[in-house]
C-alpha cells in the first residue's frame, strides 16, 4: 500500500462514522476500526523491508515552485510511530464503544478522532517539512474538537481553548524555525535536511532556527513552561485523553525532535536548553503528581514527567541517550494508555475520580485492579515490567552527562523524579485499589464488560512480555528506530533484566525505598502541600489572556471607532511613510526621458480637474453639487485618457461614471440634501495636510513612473509582444483581461455580483424596518418633483433602446482587437436599461422584464467559470484562451476566440449587477401599501399601458 494512501486513509475513513451511525452504534464502531486496521495492515506490509533497513519513499509533486510537495518516506522512527498511532488507535476505537454513553454523539467522535489520527500519521510520515507543519496544525485543530467534545461542560470547553491556544503559538513559532531552516539548507525535504547537519550547525541562522522549533515541541510536549495545558485537558473523554496523551498529540513534540535530531543534537545550545528544560519538567510533574487526587489529574502530571525525562535523554545529544529515549516512548505508551483506561474504567463504574473517595476496589473490581498494578509497578520502574528497563538504561545514560562541569547534578535529580514517580505510582494503586471496601462509593463498583477491559488487558500484557523478553519482543524495533534518529551506527547498549551491580541499580533501589517512604508521609505531606503558596498556571494563564483580551479591545476600539477619516488618514500616512522611506533609502534611478511639453488645451484640463476637485472639498456638504462635481472630474480623467492614447480605459471611465452618477442620483433620492459639518477647525488642517501630502506623494510617483524608460524584459513589453500570437488579439487591454490575467477578472466579476447581492440584502433588510415605512411614506415636493414621467424622455429613449444594445453588441465584438470588450458593453445596455427605467418608470419597466437580475448574475459567472473549466478539457491551464480563423461565404475571414465566451459572462454580471442595484435603490420610491416583491416577476405584463401609466 502506497504511504500517500496510508496517510490518507483516516481523512478518507472521517466520512464514514457519520454515516453509518444510522445503521447503529456497533457498526460505526466497526466501520472506524476497519478504517484504523486498513491503515495499519498497510503499514505492517511495509515493517519487513524497514526492518533491514530500507527507506520507503513516495513522491509527489504538489507546489514545486514554493517547495511544497507531497513527499513521504518511512523509516524506522516513522515506522514505530506510525505503529503506535495506529496500534493504539485501534485499542481506542474498540475501548470507547463500549465507554461512550448513549447520549454521546458516538460518530462525531470517531470522526474527530480519525482526523486527528491522520494528522498525526501525516506528522511522522512527511518527508517535506512545508507539509508537516500542515499536518501539525490540524493536530491542534482536530485534538480542540476532541477535548472539547463535551460541550456541556465548561472545563472541557476551556481546556479545549487553553490547548489550542498554547500548541497554536508553538505552532507558529514552529513555522518559522522550519522556514529558517529549510532556507538554510535549500530544500525543503527532510531527507535532504538530515544529510546536511555541518550546514545546519556552521549557520549564523542556526540558534534561531533551534529557539523556535523547541518552542513547538515543548509546546506540544507540556514541557516546562508550558506545562499546565495538558492537565486541563484531562476534562476530555477518557478514551482521548488515552489516545492523545499517551501515545500520539503529546509524543508529536518527541518526535520532531527525534526526528531531526541528527541536524540538530550535538552543540552546547542543544544540550543545555534541551535537557535542562526536559530534567525541570520529569522533576516538577512528579512532585505535582504525587498530590493530585483526581485519577487523570495524577496521571495527566505522571505523563508530563515521563515526557520531560525523554526530552532529557534526547537533549543528552549522546547516541546511547537516544536509543534509551526511543525504548522510553514504546515502554511509556504502554503503561500509559493502560492505565489512562482503567482510571475511565474506575470513573465510568464508581462515578467518580477522586482517590479520597475510592479504595478497597480490589474487591469489587479485580480485573481493573490487575491491569492498574501491573501498569502502575512498570510506571514506577518496577524489575520484570518494561518501565524498570528503561529507566535504569536512563540513570544510566544520566550518571555519564555532566551538566556545567558538574557530574552529579543530573543523575541526583533524575533519580528524584524517579523517587516521585514510585511514590505517586503505588499511591494510585494503594489509595484506590488496597484498603477495606467502602460503603459510600457514589455508584456500586464492579468490572466492566470484556470489551472495555480487553484493550488495556493487551497492553497491560505487552507491559509484562517487553519487560521479561525486552530483545525478542521489541529488540529489532528499537534497533532500526533507533538507528534512524541517531543517523550512523548504534552505540552499544542491552535490552535485558540485569545489567550487574552498578550505580544505576543503587540509584534505581534508592528511589524505590525513597518512594515507598514518601507515600508512608503522603497524609502530612499533602497538608503542607495544600497549605503551600505556590503560583497557579491556570490563574497565571488566565490573566495573560485576560490582558492581551483587553489591550486588544483598547487597541481594537481607538482604531476602529466607525469614523472613515482616521482609517483613511492612518492608511494614507503609513503608506507615504513606507513609500518615503523606499524612495530615499532605495536606489531608484532618475528620470530616463523629457517630459513632453505641456500644450494649451491639457493646461485647461488640468486646470479644470484641479478647479472641480477643490470645489468638491469645498462643498461636498451639499450632495448633489458634490455629485455633479464628482461627474465632472470623471469626465475630464476620460478626456485625458483619450489624450493619453488609452481609448479602452476612457470608455470605461465615462461608462462607469454615467452609471454611477444615475444610482446616486436615485440614492440621493432617500438621503437629506445636506450633511451637517462634522470636524472641527483643526481636524479640518490636519486632514487638508496629510490629503496634500499624499497627494503629492501619488502624483510624484506617477511622474517618476511616467519619465522612466522600461526594460524589454518588462510585463508589458511581454503582453505587447504575446497578445496577438498568444491571445488572437491586438486591443492588449482586453486580451490581459480574458486571457492572461483573466482569473483576475474572474474574481472581479465574482466581486461585482457580491456587491449587487449585499446592496439587495440591505434593501430588503431596511424595507422590512421602520425606516423603510418612513421612506416610503415621505411627502413629495409636486413642484419641485414635475412630471415623473416626461413624454419626450419616454419617446427618446425607447427610440434610442435598440440603438444603444445594437452599440453595445458592436462594442462587445470588436473589444479582443478595437476598444471594446464585455465589460464596457455591459456597461452602455445598463445605462440604456437604467434610462427605460428613469424615463418609463420601474414598473413598466420591470413588467418587461423576462429574467432575473440575480438569474442573469449566476448565468454570467456560471458562463465564466465553463469557459475557465473548458481550458481543463483540453489539457491546458485554467481559463487559457484558444482562438482560429474561419470563413463562411461570402464574409470575409474572421476571427473567434474562447475568450469570447468568457467575455459574454463579463457582460452578463456586469448587467446584472447594475440593474440589480438599481431595481434595490428603486423599491424605496414605492408609497406606502405599494411594496413590491424583490422578483420582478411576479408583475403581471398583461396589464394595459392606460393601467399601468395610471398605476405608475
Amino acid at each position: 500500500m502506497s504511504l500517500i494512501i496510508i496517510a490518507a486513509l483516516p481523512f478518507l475513513g472521517a466520512l464514514l462514522p457519520g454515516l453509518m451511525i444510522r445503521a447503529g452504534r456497533d457498526a460505526c464502531a466497526w466501520t472506524t476500526a476497519s478504517v484504523t486496521l486498513t491503515a495499519l495492515v498497510g503499514l505492517l506490509v511495509h515493517a519487513p523491508a524497514v526492518m533491514r533497513g530500507e527507506v520507503i519513499q513516495y513522491q509527489l509533486e504538489w507546489m514545486p515552485l514554493l517547495g511544497l510537495n507531497a513527499n513521504f518516506f518511512l523509516d524506522g522512527l516513522g515506522l514505530l510511530f506510525a505503529g503506535l498511532i495506529l496500534g493504539i488507535g485501534l485499542l481506542i476505537i474498540i475501548y470507547a464503544r463500549f465507554y461512550l454513553a448513549r447520549q454521546d454523539p458516538m460518530g462525531q467522535f470517531y470522526t474527530y478522532l480519525l482526523l486527528f489520527q491522520g494528522a498525526m500519521v501525516g506528522i511522522v510520515l512527511s518527508d517535506n517539512i512545508l507539509l508537516l507543519l500542515i499536518f501539525w496544525e490540524l493536530t491542534s485543530l482536530s485534538s480542540f474538537l476532541l477535548i472539547g467534545y463535551w460541550k456541556h461542560l465548561p472545563e472541557g470547553r476551556q481546556g479545549a481553548r487553553m490547548a489550542l491556544a498554547v500548541t497554536g503559538m508553538g505552532g507558529l513559532a514552529l513555522i518559522g524555525g522550519m522556514l529558517i531552516l529549510g532556507n538554510i539548507v535549500g530544500s525543503y525535504d527532510l531527507t535532504v535536511i538530515l544529510e546536511n547537519k555541518e550546514l545546519v550547525q556552521a549557520s549564523p541562522h542556526y540558534l534561531p532556527a533551534l529557539i523556535l522549533i523547541l518552542l513547538g515541541c515543548f509546546t506540544k510536549s507540556a514541557q516546562f513552561p508550558f506545562h499546565f495545558w495538558l492537565p486541563h485537558a484531562m476534562a476530555a473523554p477518557t478514551p482521548v485523553s488515552a489516545y492523545l496523551h499517551s501515545a500520539t498529540m503529546v509524543k508529536a513534540g518527541l518526535f520532531l525532535m527525534a526526528r531531526l535530531w541528527p541536524v540538530l543534537a550535538g552543540t552546547p545550545e542543544w544540550f543545555y536548553i534541551v535537557a535542562t528544560t526536559g530534567l525541570i519538567t520529569m522533576v516538577l510533574g512528579a512532585v505535582i503528581a504525587l498530590f493530585k487526587d483526581d485519577l487523570k489529574a495524577l496521571l495527566a502530571f505522571s505523563t508530563v514527567s515521563h515526557l520531560g525525562l525523554i526530552t532529557m535523554l534526547l537533549g543528552f545529544g549522546t547516541p546511547f541517550a537516544a536509543v534509551v529515549a526511543v525504548f522510553h516512548i514504546i515502554n511509556h505508551a504502554t503503561f500509559k494508555a493502560a492505565l489512562f483506561m482503567s482510571a475511565g474504567i474506575v470513573d465510568h463504574e464508581t462515578h467518580t475520580r477522586d482517590i479520597k473517595r475510592l479504595g478497597g476496589l480490589r474487591h469489587l473490581m479485580p480485573v481493573t485492579f490487575i491491569i492498574v498494578t501491573v501498569a502502575a509497578l512498570s510506571m514506577a520502574g518496577i524489575p520484570l515490567f518494561n518501565g524498570f528497563l528503561s529507566k535504569e538504561m536512563m540513570l544510566d545514560a544520566a550518571t555519564n552527562t555532566v551538566w556545567n562541569g558538574n557530574p552529579w547534578i543530573l543523575p541526583a535529580l533524575a533519580t528524584l523524579g524517579a523517587l516521585f514517580s514510585v511514590a505517586y505510582s503505588f499511591r494510585l494503586i494503594v489509595h484506590t485499589f488496597l484498603g477495606p471496601k467502602r460503603t459510600d462509593y457514589p455508584a456500586k463498583p464492579h468490572d466492566p464488560g470484556f470489551g472495555m477491559w480487553a484493550s488495556p488487558a493487551l497492553l497491560a500484557v505487552l507491559v509484562v512480555l517487553i519487560g521479561i523478553m525486552p530483545a525478542l519482543m521489541v529488540g529489532p524495533l528499537v534497533a532500526v528506530a533507533s538507528g534512524a534518529v541517531i543517523g550512523g551506527d548504534l552505540p552499544y547498549y542491552s535490552l535485558k533484566i540485569w545489567h550487574g551491580v552498578n550505580l544505576p541499580l543503587y540509584l534505581s533501589i534508592t528511589a524505590v525505598v525513597g518512594g515507598l517512604i514518601l507515600l508512608a508521609l503522603h497524609r502530612p505531606l499533602d497538608a503542607a502541600w495544600t497549605k503551600a503558596r505556590r503560583p497557579e498556571a491556570k490563574v497565571i494563564f488566565d490573566a495573560i489572556v485576560g490582558a492581551i483580551t483587553r489591550g486588544a479591545h483598547g487597541l481594537t476600539d481607538g482604531l476602529h471607532n466607525g469614523a472613515m477619516t482616521r482609517y483613511t488618514a492612518v492608511f494614507i500616512v503609513s503608506v507615504t511613510a513606507l513609500g518615503a522611506a523606499a524612495w530615499f533609502g532605495g536606489t531608484a534611478p532618475g528620470p530616463t526621458r523629457a517630459a513632453i511639453d505641456i500644450g494649451v488645451v491639457p493646461l485647461i484640463g488640468w486646470f479644470l480637474l484641479v478647479g472641480a476637485t477643490a470645489c468638491m472639498v469645498a462643498f461636498h456638504h451639499n450632495r448633489l453639487l458634490a455629485l455633479v462635481l464628482m461627474g465632472i472630474v470623471g469626465l475630464i480623467v476620460s478626456i485625458a485618457f483619450v489624450y493619453m492614447s488609452a481609448p479602452d480605459l476612457a470608455l470605461t471611465q465615462i461608462s462607469v461614471e454615467v452609471v454611477t452618477v444615475i444610482l446616486l442620483l436615485l440614492a440621493l433620492n432617500f438621503l437629506p440634501k445636506t450633511t451637517p459639518t462634522e470636524s472641527s477647525k483643526a481636524r479640518q488642517w490636519r486632514d487638508g495636510t496629510i490629503a496634500v501630502i499624499g497627494g503629492l506623494a501619488v502624483g510624484g510617483l506617477a511622474l517618476a513612473v511616467l519619465l522612466s524608460d522600461f526594460s524589454q524584459d518588462s510585463i508589458s513589453a511581454f503582453h505587447l509582444a504575446n497578445s496577438k500570437p498568444g491571445g488572437g488579439g491586438t486591443n492588449v487591454v482586453n486580451v490581459i483581461l480574458v486571457d492572461f490575467r483573466g482569473f483576475d477578472t474572474f474574481g472581479e466579476i465574482i466581486v461585482l455580483g457580491i456587491a449587487a447581492l449585499v446592496i439587495f440584502a440591505m434593501t430588503e433588510s431596511v424595507l422590512t424596518s421602520p425606516v423603510g415605512a418612513r421612506l416610503r411614506q415621505r411627502p413629495i415636493n409636486p413642484d419641485q418633483a414635475g412630471d415623473r414621467h416626461p413624454l419626450m424622455m419616454v419617446i427618446a429613449t425607447r427610440v434610442m433602446m435598440p440603438i444603444a444594445l445594437m452599440v453595445g453588441v458592436f462594442i462587445f465584438l470588436r473589444g479582443h482587437n478595437e476598444p471594446g470588450g464585455g465589460f464596457i458593453a455591459g456597461l452602455v445596455v445598463a445605462i440604456a436599461l437604467l434610462m427605460q427605467h428613469m424615463a418609463s418608470g420601474f414598473d413598466w419597466a420591470s413588467a418587461r422584464q423576462r429574467f432575473p437580475y440575480h438569474t442573469i448574475i449566476a448565468l454570467g459567472i456560471f458562463a465564466a467559470a465553463l469557459t475557465g473549466i473548458g481550458s481543463w478539457l483540453a489539457g491546458r491551464p485554467f481559463l487559457t484562451s484558444n482562438y482560429g480563423y474561419f470563413q463562411i461565404p461570402p464574409m470575409n475571414k474572421f476571427e473567434l476566440a474562447t475568450a469570447m465566451a468568457f467575455d459574454v459572462g463579463v457582460f452578463l454580471c456586469v448587467v446584472g449587477a447594475v440593474m440589480l442595484a438599481l431595481e434595490s435603490l428603486s423599491r424605496f420610491a414605492h408609497r406606502a401599501g405599494e411594496r413590491p416583491s424583490p422578483y420582478p416577476m411576479d408583475i403581471d405584463p398583461s396589464r394595459d399601458s392606460a393601467q399601468m401609466a395610471k398605476d405608475a
